[in-house]
Formats: C-alpha cells, sequence, structure tokens
C-alpha cells in the first residue's frame, strides 16, 4: 500500500527534522532551513509528505521559477527503502513543476549516489554538469542532472528506444541498498543537497 502525499506544513517538522538527521547526519538541513523553506510555499516552493498510518515515511521539495524547476530534496526512511515511495514522490514533483508551467528540471545529486542516479535517470535525467565539493561538510562533487519537462513525466518517457531504464535513487545515504524498484532521491536547497531514500 503506497503512504497518501501532502503538504508539508510546520507541524510536520519535528518527524521531517529526525528523518533529515537519521538519513544525512552532518549534511542536514537544519529547523532554521526548513522553516524558511516552507515560509517560501507556495509562492515559489512545494514540499510534500508522504505519510501511512499517520507517520512521516518520506518527504520531497521543489522549488519552481519561471520555467525552471529544481527538486531540491526526497528522502524516505530507510524501513520503507525500496518499497516506491522515493518514486512516487519525484512522481509529484515532476508534476507540480509542469503545472506551474517550468520546461525543465534540476537537481543535484551526489557524485557516490549510484543508486539516486540510477533513479533520475531512469525517470530521464541527463547529467549535465560536475559541482566540485558541493556537499559539505563531506565536500563530496555533486552530479548535476537536468530533465526536459515538454514530453511524457513517466518513467523511462525520455529514454532512447534500448537505453538502460533502471530503477535507482537519488538524496539518500550512499551505502543503502535497494530491492527491484526506483525509490527516494533528491536535490539541493540554499546551497545544501543530497539524496536520500
Amino acid at each position: 500500500m503506497s503512504p497518501s502525499l501532502r503538504l508539508m506544513t510546520s507541524a510536520d517538522l519535528d518527524s521531517v527534522i529526525g528523518l533529515e538527521l537519521s538519513l544525512f547526519g552532518e549534511e542536514a538541513w537544519s529547523r532554521q532551513m526548513l522553516i524558511g523553506e516552507l515560509g517560501q510555499q507556495p509562492a515559489s516552493r512545494y514540499y510534500r509528505v508522504a505519510e501511512e498510518a499517520g507517520a512521516i515515511v518520506g518527504y520531497a521539495g521543489l522549488l519552481a521559477a519561471g520555467a525552471q524547476a529544481d527538486v531540491l530534496t526526497i528522502a524516505v526512511s530507510t524501513a520503507r527503502w525500496g518499497q516506491g515511495i522515493g518514486s512516487q514522490l519525484l512522481a509529484d514533483l515532476l508534476e507540480e513543476a509542469a503545472r506551474r508551467g517550468c520546461t525543465e528540471i534540476f537537481l543535484e545529486v551526489r557524485a557516490d549516489n549510484t543508486r539516486a542516479q540510477r533513479l533520475y535517470r531512469w525517470w530521464g535525467f541527463d547529467d549535465v554538469g560536475i559541482r566540485r565539493g558541493y556537499y559539505q561538510p563531506s565536500g563530496m562533487d555533486a552530479i548535476v542532472m537536468r530533465r526536459d519537462l515538454s514530453g511524457a513525466l513517466k518513467p523511462g518517457a525520455a529514454r532512447e528506444p534500448g537505453a538502460a531504464r533502471e530503477p535507482g535513487a537519488a538524496r539518500e545515504p550512499a551505502a543503502e541498498q535497494s530491492g527491484g524498484t526506483p525509490e527516494s532521491l533528491g536535490g539541493s536547497a540554499a546551497g545544501q543537497a543530497g539524496e536520500a531514500t
């Protein structure tokens, strides 16, 4: 059973911060960062939580300005990795970006997070650059990825016939191993980003 998605509110911050700390440790976003992000919703931000039986099992955020959108973060509780929640959250962000008239969407993913990179590629994102030392304080590089929003928003839709359509994940701890479906992902916001499931 898939969790339901709803807008994130300030009442969710304790749960979201708990997940953030457990998944990203010293690279976790602070309460102040999240409050600032929610303060820009709905004008330029869109934050969602995945909720099941009253518990938040994941969350995601989007920045949309003009024709461009950015995946800011996606994270899923480790107990729920491999169950499609990250992919569900990403699909929601892509739909919202398109609804807001964005024609392209970007994200950053840790260079050592191959699972997240597979998920993004499965959803039609392509590598467009590298940001050296982007993730702090670890100093890990970020791969910048982009997807055109003018076509179908389904996984694999932007791939060439015969191209790999492997599932994976993004703003997640790099050591995580998953089952067969695309799982979680993430991006960046206010100079801090990561990927988690």
